[in-house]
């Protein structure tokens, strides 16, 4: 299956219907629990050397930051002190997830605007940099740009988590948005975003060549999904 790189997801275009984009973050939440998502991320997290009793993390495209939430509750559990700081270029997004988050929100969670392209935080100014469907947003130019934006930013590594292409992918998300939800944001994007999105083998070179060196990956347990572990160095330097 080819990549469909110029098509637009409902997501990205105007978002002037609160109660769709709290919908659709909602859906997008219970996919990521039920179906992996958020263990790929927190998989992601162990297999990076270097981390310790104190973590900060950027997660960049947070959307409705259920995976920061998510992981925070994870790093309480083991004992970690966690702090994250969750970045999204759209404020109608930020506000939806202000709505979601308020508890998080006082116990370790930051939200900010801002573009993954040009982030607004100093050279290594934080331990991870994380990144949850948003690389199969991006052209492949674009994506390199945020990756070393990620890269620039993040002491120790870089964690992306994304769709993987295939029809056999494209078709659950079809018809897991039908089944699970009636918003028309999910409904749409959840099978456009397979059609999007970049097999590993091609995350793993655009991971390279922002100057990167992949360490750890792993698919989820329908193999829709993956999640790649890299730290600074590689190609790109």
């Amino acid at each position: 299956m080819e990549r469909l790189s110029d098509a637009q997801e409902l997501l990205d275009g105007p978002l002037e219907d609160p109660g769709a984009i709290d919908g659709n973050l909602r859906d997008l939440a219970r996919i990521n629990h039920w179906l992996g998502g958020t263990s790929l991320s927190r998989g992601a997290l162990e297999a990076v050397p270097g981390t310790g009793s104190r973590l900060t993390v950027l997660d960049v495209g947070t959307g409705g930051a259920d995976i920061p939430v998510a992981l925070l509750r994870w790093a309480e559990r083991r004992g970690t002190s966690m702090t994250v700081v969750g970045i999204d270029s759209r404020q109608e997004i930020i506000a939806a997830a202000r709505r979601r988050t308020p508890a998080a929100l006082a116990s370790g969670l930051t939200l900010e605007l801002g573009d993954g392209r040009s982030l607004p935080h100093p050279d290594g100014s934080f331990d991870i940099a994380h990144a949850s469907l948003v690389l199969h947003h991006l052209s492949p130019d674009a994506a390199v740009e945020m990756l070393r934006e990620m890269r620039r930013v993040a002491r120790l590594g870089v964690i992306v988590n994304d769709l993987d292409r295939s029809r056999l992918g494209w078709l659950g998300a079809l018809l897991l948005g039908h089944l699970l939800t009636r918003n028309r944001y999910t409904r749409n994007d959840a099978p456009l975003s397979v059609r999007r999105a970049y097999r590993l083998g091609e995350a793993w070179d655009l991971v390279r060549a922002a100057g990167l060196t992949p360490i750890w990956s792993a698919r989820g347990f329908l193999g829709h999904r993956y999640s790649i572990a890299a730290v600074p160095g590689g190609a790109g330097e």
